[in-house]
C-alpha cells in the first residue's frame, strides 16, 4: 500500500471537522455562463502613473522556468510524498472597478501547493491571484518562506511558484530534499484517488479518498472558462485548492472546485490540461491562453434541422451560428455551416466526439488541448458540399473580458467623467448576484457582443465625479461612449487621444503606406479532392489559410475612426476649428455631452486635487 494511503486512516477524523466552505475556495455555480500635435490635460499638476512589469517578469522567474525543459530523473516515493506538499499562504488585494485608482482591503488566504520541477512549485491561479505577499510551508515544517509567482494561466487555474531559499529546498531534522511528484495521465472511471491538501480546519496535512465519477468539459469558475475536468467524490475544503489528485504515488489530478449544496462532489484539473499549461510556460515564458475557434454554436440533434441543411444520415456535426470577425476561423468558415469534424475526429450532432471506451467528451476539448500557433483541419458542410480548411489556432480576444486577474483597471478622467472599458470584473462590483442587479444593456453586452475589429473595447462613462463643469451630465452613468466629436471610439486609448484634441487623435491612428497590404491575409488554395460518392455526389474542396500579421490592427483602427467620421450625420458641425473649442461625447439612447475644452481642461485639474484622485489615467495607458 502506498504511504499515503497508509496515512489515511488517521487523518480521516480530522477531515470530519472541516470548517464550511470559505469563499476563497471556487464553487461551480451552474448559472454562470460562459458565455473583448496632442492636447495634454493637466501636464503640470498629474504625473503618469508607473507602468508595473508583471511580478513574474524576472530573473528569478527565468531560472525557475528554465527546470522545465528537463523532465526530473527522480520522483518522491512514500513518505517523500508528503514532504513535496506544500501549505500556501496569500495576502492578496482586489482592484475596485468602481473606483479604479485604488484597491479593496487587503485579505488573506490559504491553498496548497507541491513539487512538479526542481526548485518549482505548482497550484491554483485562484490561490495566489491579485497577490501582493506569498509565503510557503512544508509539511511538518514551522517555518515560512517567501515565494514569487513566476507563471500563471488563469484560463486553467494554474500557477507556478518559486523560492530562493535553500534551506527550503534541502530540508532539514524536519525532513528531507524535496523530490517532484510524478505526472501521471487521465484516471479510469470508479479508479480511486487520494486527495492531499491543508484545508481550513488546521495547519496538519489532510488526505481524503474517493474515486473517478466522471470526465467532461465543465466550467472553470475562476476564469468562466469551460475545460476537460475530472469529478471525484472525495472532499475538496477551501485551502485544498492546488493540492495534488493522487494515484500511489503519482499525481493524475490538482484539486481546483467543489459542486456548491452537494455532498463530496469535488473537481479536479486532469492532467492534459496542466502539460498544456507547463508546455505553453515552457516555451513562451509566460501562459498566452487556451485556443478557440472563436464560433458560437448548436446542437443538431433536431431531425428536421439535419434534413433542411441537405445532411445525410451517415452525417453528423453542429451549426455555426456566429463567428468572430477578428479570428482566422471568419477567413473561411460562415454562418450556416455544419461543423463535422476536427482533426479528422468526427462530431456528432450533440457536440461530443470519442473519448475513450464507452465515454465521450465535448468537442471542444479537442480545441482546448491544442498548442497555440498550431494547425487544424476542419471538415464542413456548405450547400451540400463538404469543404476542409487548415486553420491556424490561436488563443481568443474578447470583446468584454471574462477575468482582469493580476491587473490594474484601465481607466481615464476628464472634466469629473470617468471612463473604463467594459469587463466582467467591472459588473462584478454589483455582487455575487450581478447578472440580476447590474445594468441589464451591460450584462448583454458583456455576454453577446463578439469583437468586430482588433483592439477594440466598448468604452462605458462610469460615474461623473461632480462639478459645475459637468451640471446636468450627472445621470449619464453606465452609458456606452460612441463617439467624440463624430468620431467612433475604438477603445479607450483612443478615446483618450481624442478627447487630447484632433491632431493627436489623427495621428494615433494614422497608418504606415504599406498597412493595409500588410493587414490582409494571404491565401493559399490547395488542389482540390473529388468528393466521395457515400456523401451524396458532394464534392470536398480544401483549402489553406494563412492568416496576416497582426499590423492590421493599425489599419482597422484607423479605417473604424476615419470611417465613422467622414460619414457622420453632423456633416460640417466638426470642422477644425469646433473641435478646437469644443468636446461633443455622444453617448447610447441618444445621450450627448458638450463641454468647451479649455474650461474642461482647467476643470479637471481642479477635480483631481478635490477627489484626491492621484492620477488622471492608467498606467496602461501612459504615452
Amino acid at each position: 500500500m502506498p504511504a499515503c494511503a497508509a496515512v489515511l486512516q488517521q487523518h480521516r477524523q480530522q477531515q470530519q471537522h472541516a470548517r464550511p466552505q470559505a469563499p476563497q475556495l471556487p464553487s461551480l455555480v451552474p448559472q454562470l455562463r460562459q458565455l473583448s500635435a496632442s492636447r495634454h490635460i493637466c501636464n503640470s499638476t498629474a504625473a503618469k502613473a508607473p507602468v508595473i512589469k508583471p511580478k513574474w517578469d524576472t530573473e528569478t522567474a527565468r531560472r525557475a522556468l528554465a527546470s522545465l525543459a528537463e523532465e526530473p530523473t527522480e520522483f518522491a516515493r512514500g513518505v517523500e510524498v508528503l514532504d513535496s506538499i506544500v501549505k500556501v499562504y496569500t495576502v492578496y488585494s482586489r482592484p475596485d472597478y468602481f473606483l479604479p485608482w485604488q484597491n479593496h482591503p487587503k485579505r488573506e488566504s490559504t491553498g496548497t501547493g507541491f513539487v512538479i520541477r526542481d526548485r518549482l512549485l505548482l497550484t491554483n491561479a485562484h490561490v495566489v491571484a491579485d497577490q501582493t505577499y506569498v509565503t510557503v510551508k512544508r509539511h511538518g515544517s514551522g517555518t515560512k518562506y517567501r515565494a514569487d509567482v513566476v507563471g500563471v494561466g488563469h484560463d486553467v487555474d494554474l500557477a507556478l511558484l518559486t523560492v530562493e531559499d535553500e534551506a527550503f529546498w534541502e530540508g532539514s531534522e524536519e525532513g528531507g530534499p524535496m523530490k517532484p511528484l510524478q505526472l501521471g495521465d487521465v484516471p479510469q472511471l470508479q479508479e480511486q484517488v487520494l486527495v492531499v491538501g491543508y484545508p481550513t480546519g488546521g495547519d496538519n496535512t489532510s488526505i481524503t479518498s474517493g474515486v473517478v465519477s466522471r470526465v467532461e468539459v465543465t466550467q472553470y469558475v475562476h476564469a468562466a472558462s469551460h475545460l476537460m475536468a475530472i469529478q471525484i467524490d472525495a472532499a475538496i475544503n477551501p485551502g485544498n485548492s492546488g493540492g495534488p489528485a493522487l494515484r500511489g504515488d503519482v499525481v493524475v489530478g490538482v484539486a481546483f472546485q467543489n459542486l456548491p449544496h452537494a455532498d463530496n462532489i469535488g473537481y479536479i484539473i486532469p492532467l492534459p490540461v496542466v502539460r498544456r499549461f507547463l508546455s505553453e510556460v515552457m516555451l513562451y515564458g509566460h501562459y498566452r491562453g487556451f485556443c478557440s475557434l472563436g464560433i458560437v454554436f448548436q446542437t443538431m440533434d433536431n431531425p428536421h434541422l439535419r434534413r433542411a441543411l441537405g445532411m445525410a444520415a451517415h452525417q453528423s456535426g453542429v451549426m455555426i451560428n456566429r463567428i468572430q470577425p477578428t479570428t482566422s476561423t471568419a477567413q473561411v468558415l460562415r454562418k450556416g455551416d455544419v461543423l463535422m469534424e476536427f482533426d479528422g475526429v468526427a462530431i456528432a450532432n450533440d457536440g461530443t466526439v470519442h473519448f475513450r471506451a464507452r465515454e465521450r467528451i465535448f468537442f471542444t476539448s479537442l480545441i482546448t488541448l491544442k498548442p497555440t500557433g498550431s494547425t487544424a483541419r476542419v471538415k464542413v458542410l456548405r450547400g451540400g458540399s463538404v469543404l476542409e480548411y487548415d486553420l491556424q489556432l490561436d488563443p481568443l480576444q474578447t470583446l468584454v473580458p471574462v477575468h482582469k486577474y493580476d491587473q490594474l483597471p484601465s481607466y481615464f478622467i476628464y472634466a469629473g467623467l470617468v471612463f473604463v472599458p467594459l469587463s466582467q470584473p467591472y459588473l462584478h462590483e454589483y455582487g455575487d448576484d450581478w447578472m440580476s442587479n447590474s445594468p441589464r444593456r451591460l450584462v448583454d453586452k458583456a455576454l453577446n457582443s463578439l469583437m468586430a475589429k482588433p483592439d477594440q473595447q466598448i468604452i462605458v462613462l462610469s460615474q461623473v465625479l461632480v462639478d459645475d463643469i459637468n451640471t446636468g451630465y450627472q445621470q449619464f452613468q453606465n452609458l456606452q461612449v460612441l463617439r467624440v466629436n463624430g468620431v467612433e471610439v475604438l477603445n479607450l486609448a483612443h478615446l483618450k487621444q481624442l478627447i487630447r484634441g484632433p491632431a493627436a487623435a489623427a495621428a494615433a491612428v494614422e497608418p504606415p503606406p504599406d498597412a493595409a497590404a500588410a493587414a490582409a491575409p494571404a491565401v493559399e488554395a490547395a488542389a482540390v479532392v473529388p468528393g466521395d460518392s457515400s456523401s451524396n455526389g458532394s464534392s470536398t474542396v480544401t483549402v489553406k489559410i494563412t492568416v496576416g500579421s497582426s499590423n492590421g490592427s493599425s489599419s482597422s483602427s484607423s479605417e473604424a475612426a476615419a470611417g465613422s467620421s467622414s460619414s457622420s450625420s453632423n456633416g460640417e458641425l466638426f470642422n477644425s476649428e469646433w473641435n478646437d473649442k469644443y468636446i461633443r461625447l455622444e453617448l447610447e439612447d441618444d445621450r450627448v455631452i458638450i463641454m468647451e475644452r479649455a474650461a474642461a481642461d482647467a476643470a479637471t485639474e481642479r477635480l483631481q486635487r478635490r477627489y484626491r484622485v492621484p492620477y488622471l489615467s492608467s498606467a496602461d495607458l501612459a504615452d
